[in-house]
């Protein structure tokens, strides 16, 4: 059954269509829950991200700049870790790791998110920056003692009620290292405006913690400053930022200098100066980090969703599900009815031979039709078994009642046990002893233990020894067996077995040739294969019994005649001989012309002892 299903019946495609219908409707609901719920919250949380990213950032070079070393930093990690449901990790330039918020083993991100160096990058002036610049509360020796602190706010209390006095409010602001600035929201006294009543300059004058940091500041910038042309009594000078609310320590004043200006001097002078306070404040901070972030064990919720998009997600889940079962409801009753009926039909007994109806044209219905065919197959089978078993029964019978009654007949002395007798009741156990051999080839062939012993044969001697095996018998029946080779082909084969199955068809073809005809034997090379013919002239074969010539115990004589018939097991043994050397026969015939039998099998190259 070679019948193709219509595209559009066929249950893969309907099954397609039913996951494509279900997936558009998934994505559509998604798509939209996406755009409604989601687009602004991943937005925010990125942002909240990159924010907490800073924050840790900040917070970690502030611990390195007011620490000398790491020692300590594990408690203030955790505690950022479990802020932000993200792990923190921090390592030495060459990836020693200093502290760790997971587990020991836990690898490291492929790259660091930041640096941590407060001598380089300023994370506290502007929040969410990394500025290229000192941070300011990396104070070192700046830091004031306590009775400056109480000293510089009295101070800057004096200054805050002078400045109130002329209309400008301010507000006091500490600086990292303890010195307190003005500040109003007018800018006016940050930058640097000051009444004069106001300007006595003592909030500006450095403190004694501070004096003596400067001085150090210079003698350590001092060698630069020479070799820029400054003289001996160049000193650096303090100024406060009230803008940016620190101590000056990073903004320097060079004092009076004999060397000549030029259009780059001061960039030289505060490059001495920048590299003479990192110098000085080196000993102050923790050494350079590596700052790695991750997932960590537990992920904080970024965001929540609304009660409304909360709603608006279970009912589209809702449609979704509900339009899932009535289409996979639907399709599923559809392909389960045929599947039931084929069930029920199997369940029967298996001599009522049942079939099912055929109402689809698709895989089920194809399946349905298979079905009806394999049980009359069956049936076909169940009816050959039983005419096997008759025909051997019949086979059987013959020959062995006629040897009971000449043996019976010649115990009761009836008839004298003469040569003639004998040679009869021997002929009846060869009859007996071939339908024996010939079911026990079919047997073996059934079981694959048909052995072959296989060496070159040439087709054409091949052919002259079938011939002069069955010469005798053409020449009884007055028929003509020729043979015809073309070229000297060569097969790989058992002599023996090749024998009996052109045995058996030439058996077949003097059985059914009518005195005056011919039988041939021919054999010829077609590509890669050897194509052996055994053609006759006799009475042919029926258009309808040609597809059964095959089977065992078929005989178009339906007389049962050993003479016309045979035992209906020579064409059998032939095919499945020809089967065993990977080969394959067939027939053609036409009713009062004659049959032809060929064999094709495979070729082999000619040996070359030949």
């Amino acid at each position: 059954m070679n019948r193709r299903t219509p595209l559009r019946k066929r249950l893969l495609v309907r099954l397609l269509i039913a996951s494509v219908l279900i997936a558009v409707c998934s994505v559509a609901a998604t798509a939209w829950l996406a755009v409604e719920t989601t687009t602004r919250a991943l937005r925010e949380e990125q942002g909240q991200v990159l924010a907490e990213d800073m924050d840790v950032l900040a917070r970690l070079s502030g611990y390195a700049a007011r620490h000398p070393e790491w020692k300590g930093v594990e408690r203030l990690v955790r505690e950022l870790s479990a802020k932000t449901g993200r792990r923190i990790a921090l390592t030495t330039a060459d990836r020693t790791l200093i502290a760790d918020s997971a587990p020991r083993g836990t690898s490291l991100p492929p790259r660091a998110a930041a640096t941590i160096d407060p001598l380089h990058t300023d994370t506290y002036t502007e929040r969410g920056a990394q500025r290229s610049d000192i941070d300011p509360r990396v104070v070192g020796p700046y830091r004031l003692t306590e009775r400056e602190r109480v000293q510089l706010d009295a101070l800057a209390e004096a200054r805050q009620r002078c400045f109130a006095a002329n209309y400008v409010e301010t507000e006091i602001i500490r600086t990292p290292s303890g010195r307190p600035v003005l500040d109003d929201p007018e800018g006016k006294a940050a930058s640097g405006y000051v009444p004069d009543e106001c300007a006595d300059g003592k909030l500006d004058t450095p403190t004694p913690t501070e004096d003596k940091a400067l001085k150090a500041l210079t003698e350590r910038a001092r060698p630069c400053l020479t070799r820029l042309g400054f003289g001996a009594d160049s000193v650096i000078y303090a100024r406060v930022d009230v803008t940016e609310q620190r101590i000056g320590n990073r903004y320097v004043m060079v004092g009076k200098f004999s060397a000549p200006t030029g259009s780059d001097i001061v960039g030289k002078t505060e490059a001495c100066a920048d590299n003479a306070i990192r110098a000085q404040l080196d000993p102050y901070v923790a050494p350079v980090a590596e700052l790695f972030l991750g997932g960590g064990d537990s992920v904080a919720p970024r965001f929540d969703m609304s009660p409304a998009n909360k709603a608006k997600v279970l009912g589209a889940v809702g449609l979704v599900l509900a339009v899932t079962v009535a289409v996979t409801a639907v399709v599923a009753t559809r392909l389960v009815r045929p599947l039931r009926a084929l069930t029920a039909a199997a369940q029967q007994p298996p001599e009522q031979h049942v079939r099912v109806p055929v109402t689809t044209r698709d895989e089920t219905g194809i399946l349905a039709e298979a079905f009806n065919e394999l049980t009359e197959r069956r049936e076909r089978l169940e009816a050959q078994r039983r005419a096997m078993v008759s025909d051997i029964a019949h086979e059987l019978r013959s020959p062995l009642t006629n040897i009971r009654g000449w043996l019976e007949v010649t115990r009761d002395g009836v008839v004298a046990p003469d040569p003639a007798l004998l040679a009869s009741l021997h002929e009846e156990a060869l009859v007996l002893q071939r339908v024996i051999d010939d079911l026990q080839d079919l047997a073996d062939a059934d079981a694959g233990t048909l052995r072959l012993h296989r060496e070159p044969l040439r087709c054409d001697e091949l052919l002259d020894q079938v011939a002069a095996a069955y010469r005798v018998a053409a020449d009884a029946a007055g028929v003509t067996l020729r043979t015809e080779a073309h070229g000297a082909p060569w097969l790989d084969a058992d002599p023996v077995r090749m024998r009996q199955a052109l045995g058996n068809l030439v058996s077949n073809a003097l059985r059914h040739t009518p005195a005056g005809g011919s039988v041939t034997l021919s054999a010829r090379r077609d590509g890669d294969d050897v194509v052996l013919r055994v053609t006759d002239t006799g009475t042919g074969i029926a258009a309808d019994d040609l597809p059964h010539v095959f089977d065992r115990f078929w005989r178009a004589e339906k007389s049962r005649s050993r003479r016309t018939g045979g035992s209906g097991l020579g064409l059998p043994i032939v095919r499945h001989l020809i089967a065993a050397h990977g080969g394959t026969v067939g027939a053609t015939s036409e009713p009062g012309t004659g049959s032809t039998f060929t064999l094709r099998l495979p070729s082999t190259p000619t040996p070359a002892s030949a």
